[in-house]
């Protein structure tokens, strides 16, 4: 896929993702979650070449400093990837996140452990992720699922499943939750299920 192809599938995402987006020339130039994820897209290659690796991390420390989102560049990216208003945003070095996911602010993708492995989530394809919410530790959140705003979660949780509390819980998720995020009309903010 192009450089351009993939941005205009975030600008896309973005769009589609948001109800207050109002054209792809404000996303472009406005949206510090956009501006997080391109600027993670480029630290990421250079990441997986060792010698650049200290530019990588320049790269995301400046990153850091322009939107308010720490994306370590070890982390691994699906596409459509879109981080709503984005402040606060903390994703460790070897998080995963899979295709059509979004997070909104105050999200964490965190370690529990300093051993040099496996020690961050992975969000599997198109996971909702509510404001402030805590993902902590080498667990997987299956697909199709939404972890609520505020919850700290620290065990896997299956696909289509709904995540909630302090520590979180699960439940599966009803059809009627799941609505198509890329339908405005539709859509559904993952806080409702605290």
């Amino acid at each position: 896929m192009t450089f351009l192809a993939r941005l205009r599938e975030d600008l896309d995402a973005a769009r589609s993702h948001d109800p207050a987006a109002r054209g792809t020339a404000e996303n472009f130039f406005a949206y510090s979650g956009l501006h997080a994820v391109w600027i993670h897209r480029f630290s990421h290659r250079l990441w997986l070449r060792p010698q650049w690796r200290l530019a990588a991390r320049l790269v995301s420390q400046f990153g850091r400093f322009l939107t308010g989102i720490e994306i370590h560049p070890g982390a691994t990216i699906g596409r459509r990837f879109f981080i709503d208003h984005g402040a606060g945003v903390v994703i460790g070095e070897t998080a995963e996140v899979g295709d059509d996911v979004m997070l909104y602010h105050g999200v964490t993708l965190g370690g529990r452990s300093l051993a040099k492995t496996k020690r961050h989530p992975t969000l599997e394809d198109r996971v909702v992720v509510g404001a402030g919410a805590k993902i902590l530790g080498p667990i997987t959140i299956g697909a199709d699922s939404a972890v609520g705003a505020n919850a700290v979660v620290v065990k896997d949780a299956p696909q289509h499943s709904i995540v909630t509390g302090i520590p979180a819980t699960n439940r599966p998720r009803k059809p009627s939750e799941h609505q198509p995020a890329v339908d405005p009309a539709a859509y559904i903010d993952p806080a409702i299920w605290i």
